[in-house]
């Protein structure tokens, strides 16, 4: 094994991982979400940076290419279940979760069973953009978390009145909830139309693979 930068920087991406769900565990409500989108969004960049160092270094090796699905994997599951776990189970945003979720649990298998041509199925362009939305999209997600519960902290001791007082600017807004509540419900819109766009690229990289990994499916081959 090859443990050159490029390799360890992979190898951080894929512990980080659990680390998001982790946060959850051991911290409140937002710094779960701050802490969580920190280290989404940190282990994202070194998923750009460790492939431009490996091409530009030419460091690339077996071990970075099998270690970098997997980590990019791990992150995108891990961070949609967190999501998912802590959301109020919306069908918008389970619906694209699991074509998601369902995609590369299916690749990954696909992969193991084609064994040593799994060569066939290399990484295209499309399923680059598939793993950069996804990224996106979470990130976002988590953003959400975030004004949510900076906002439910701005609210809490109002009685529902006063509240509706100052979202009708008949109260003076010094907490800021009229930006709080547009930057949740904004983030929550985008990053929805981001994870199903995602959802759609997932889907058409996963029929992809299965249409060039059929060859090799038939019996007697």
């Amino acid at each position: 094994m090859t443990w050159n930068l490029p390799n360890i920087l992979t190898l951080i991406r894929l512990l980080a991982a659990p680390g998001v769900a982790v946060m959850f565990l051991y911290f409140t409500r937002p710094y779960a979400d701050w802490f969580a989108l920190v280290l989404f969004v940190s282990a994202a960049i070194t998923d750009w940076f460790d492939g431009y160092l490996a091409r530009t270094w030419k460091q690339e090796t077996k071990l970075g290419a099998m270690l970098d699905p997997i980590a990019d994997k791990a992150m995108v599951v891990i961070a949609l279940m967190v999501i998912i776990g802590f959301s109020s189970w919306s069908p918008w945003l389970v619906l694209p979760s699991t074509v998601i979720l369902f995609r590369e649990v299916f690749v990954s298998g696909l992969r193991e069973f084609l064994g040593d041509v799994a060569g066939t199925l290399k990484v295209t362009k499309l399923a680059k953009w598939k793993t950069t939305f996804q990224m996106i999209a979470i990130a976002v997600l988590f953003s959400q978390g975030v004004f949510e519960h900076y906002l439910g902290m701005s609210v809490f001791g109002m009685d529902q009145t006063m509240v509706d007082d100052i979202m009708a600017g008949r109260e003076e807004d010094v907490l800021g909830l009229g930006w709080k509540l547009m930057g949740m419900e904004w983030a929550g819109r985008i990053g929805l139309m981001l994870l199903w766009i995602a959802a759609a690229l997932t889907a058409i990289t996963g029929i992809d693979y299965f249409i060039k990994a059929m060859p090799h499916l038939r019996e007697g081959r």
